[in-house]
């Protein structure tokens, strides 16, 4: 009886084979597509702008999740306006990550589709401090993209993720009617698989 006990025990906290997979992606790309309903005085929602971060990936055969962070400082600041000291846009989502199985994708590019929500947090800083902006809404966040591994370990990723303020019916800040922010992000990321 102690025996069968005891093998039970050992059973239940062996480690579960997983065929789960970590991925790390540090990345660097470009906003566009941009549009506002914040004080954008130097009209630069709209153009590309640079963008950094990274996201964590756990995933399965066909789903898995995702959480990403990414910053796009000077957002709201043309090259040729100096109306804006400073300004930044940050976004940090949860995903659902959706791809087709991982043996049919082992040796080639794996596409893959997003789908998530989280808070984006718009900041803008003019010369005069009247029209400054420091604004956190709620977001979605919808895209796609495909990664292909060089190595085991090591790989690339292309994506493209288009983010978009929901809800904001209260005016919180600096806007012309209820805040909304809404762009694309195009990016390419270093892959580090565990």
């Amino acid at each position: 009886m102690r025996a069968g006990v005891l093998a039970l025990r050992l059973l239940l906290l062996r480690p579960a084979e997983t065929s789960a997979e970590w991925q790390l992606r540090p990345f660097l790309g470009v906003t566009f597509g941009g549009g506002t309903t914040l004080v954008d005085l130097a009209h630069a929602a709209g153009s590309p702008n640079v963008v950094v971060g990274v996201s964590g990936t756990l995933l399965g055969n066909v789903f898995g999740i995702d959480v990403d962070f990414g910053r796009a400082p000077g957002f709201f600041e043309t090259g040729d306006q100096s109306l804006v000291q400073r300004s930044s846009v940050t976004t940090f989502t949860g995903s659902v990550v959706i791809s087709p199985p991982r043996h049919l994708t082992e040796y080639t590019l794996g596409p893959y589709f997003v789908l998530g929500a989280g808070l984006m947090r718009a900041r803008s800083q003019d010369l005069s401090g009247e029209l400054s902006n420091a604004s956190t809404l709620p977001a979605m966040d919808v895209g796609g993209g495909a990664t292909g591994f060089l190595s085991k370990r090591i790989g690339l990723n292309w994506e493209a993720r288009y983010f978009r303020s929901v809800g904001g019916k209260e005016l919180r800040g600096v806007s012309f009617g209820t805040e909304q922010l809404s762009f694309w992000r195009a990016s390419m990321a270093l892959v580090i698989r565990y």
